[in-house]
């Protein structure tokens, strides 16, 4: 699958076969990660891949009790982290490392739609309880979950805003 497909038929899946993934396939979508751009290249960012299913349990019931999570044979923890600076100060724990996790996630996320895995961006969680599951160090700063696995639905295309509304060349 080339880039240009990945981004238009990438969907967020919400209910995944039991299969398991390979350990193999974890590792290029986690290197997709790794291979993403940041800021001053810091590379801000700090990932957790959760198998147990118990663990799994947790962090979907503090993603406001999305199930999902549980159900998916792995979860992806995207974490910021605040030791990194450099001459970019405050903005770059306030802002920068958050886009280094995003550029992670997103390309993540579309190396695993590329190896026929399924994802889900889930940003509404509470970050001190995902930090105490995963049991991290204070300077990391749970960012962004993505359930990941086998899809077990086919959601159709959402709508989106034309290119007229969303953009303007100067």
């Amino acid at each position: 699958m080339d880039v240009d497909e990945a981004i238009r038929t990438r969907r967020s899946v919400r209910r995944y076969r039991p299969t398991r993934v390979p350990d193999d396939l974890l590792r290029q979508i986690v290197e997709a990660g790794l291979a993403a751009p940041s800021a001053g290249n810091l590379q801000s960012r700090r990932f957790f891949v959760v198998k147990d299913t118990r663990c799994r349990g947790r962090l979907a019931a503090a993603a406001m009790n999305q199930q999902f999570i549980r159900e998916a044979p792995v979860a992806v923890v995207v974490c910021a982290d605040h030791r990194i600076r450099n001459e970019y100060e405050q903005r770059g724990v306030d802002l920068y490392c958050l886009l280094d996790c995003a550029a992670a996630t997103h390309s993540m996320m579309l190396a695993a739609h590329a190896r026929g895995l399924a994802t889900c961006w889930v940003g509404a969680f509470d970050e001190a309880e995902v930090a105490r599951i995963l049991d991290t160090p204070r300077y990391l700063r749970p960012v962004s979950i993505f359930p990941l696995g086998y899809p077990a639905e086919t959601p159709t295309p959402p709508s989106r805003i034309r290119f007229e509304t969303a953009c303007k060349i100067i």
